[in-house]
C-alpha cells in the first residue's frame, strides 16, 4: 500500500528530490510530435493544447533569432506498424501516423523552417532509435529546452532519455501539452523531482535573450 503524505512537495523536497541543475551555454530547443494529431477535434488524440503550441511558436522564433539550433521530432509508420513494435500495438491510436494520414503532418502555425532538423522516431523519447543524442554530442550541446506533447508521454520519456544522456533537460510549462490537467500536472510534478527542471515561457525566453549578449 502507497502511504499518502499531507504534502509532497515539502516531503519530495526534504528527501533530496528536486535539486536544480545549472542550464549550459549550448542548448538546443526541442520541438516534439506538434503534428495535427492532437489539434483536430476529429483525431483520437485531440488534446485541445492550442495554447501550448502558440508558446512553442514564439520559443521557435526566438530560439531562432538567438542562433539555437531547433529540432523537430515526428513519428510515422508503416501500414503494418511494424516499426513502433509493442508500443504501436498498446496505443491503437497511433495509426494516426501511419505513412499518408494528413494527421501526422505538422500544423501550419509551428512547422520546420528552413535550417531546422527533424528527426523521425518511432517511440516515445525523441532519443529511442534515433541518433540524435550523438548528434547532440558532436555539436558540443549541452542543454536542452523541452517542448510539446503530450507531458505524460513522449515529453515525459525525452526528457527523462536526454539527462540520462547528460543533458540539462528544461520542460517548458508553458510549452507542453496532454489531454487531461490532472495528467499533465502529476507528470510535471514528477519530472520536476527526479529528471528536469522546469521553466515557464518568460524563463525560457530571458534564458535565450542571455545567449545573444
Amino acid at each position: 500500500m502507497t502511504r499518502t503524505v499531507d504534502d509532497p512537495g515539502q516531503d519530495y523536497a526534504a528527501a533530496g528530490f528536486g535539486t536544480s541543475l545549472a542550464p549550459g551555454a549550448k542548448p538546443i530547443l526541442l520541438l516534439i510530435d506538434f503534428a495535427r494529431a492532437y489539434f483536430d477535434p476529429a483525431s483520437p488524440l485531440y488534446a485541445g493544447v492550442e495554447t501550448a503550441r502558440a508558446s512553442a511558436a514564439r520559443l521557435h522564433t526566438a530560439a531562432r533569432a538567438a542562433g539555437v539550433p531547433c529540432v523537430f521530432t515526428r513519428v510515422e509508420y508503416s501500414a503494418d506498424g511494424h516499426e513502433g513494435g509493442m508500443f504501436y500495438k498498446k496505443i491503437a491510436a497511433l495509426r494516426c501516423f501511419e505513412r499518408g494520414n494528413p494527421l501526422g503532418d505538422f500544423t501550419p502555425e509551428l512547422a520546420p523552417l528552413a535550417g531546422d532538423e527533424v528527426v523521425t522516431k518511432h517511440y516515445p523519447s525523441a532519443f529511442f532509435g534515433t541518433r540524435l543524442a550523438e548528434h547532440l554530442h558532436a555539436r558540443g550541446i549541452d542543454t536542452i529546452l523541452i517542448t510539446g506533447l503530450s507531458t505524460s508521454g513522449c515529453v515525459r520519456a525525452s526528457a527523462v532519455d536526454a539527462i540520462c544522456h547528460g543533458f540539462v533537460p528544461l520542460v517548458v510549462t508553458d510549452a507542453v501539452g496532454d489531454r487531461d490537467a490532472g495528467v499533465h500536472a502529476a507528470n510535471l510534478f514528477d519530472l520536476a523531482a527526479k529528471s528536469a527542471d522546469l521553466v515557464n515561457e518568460a524563463q525560457a525566453l530571458a534564458y535565450l535573450a542571455g545567449l545573444q549578449r
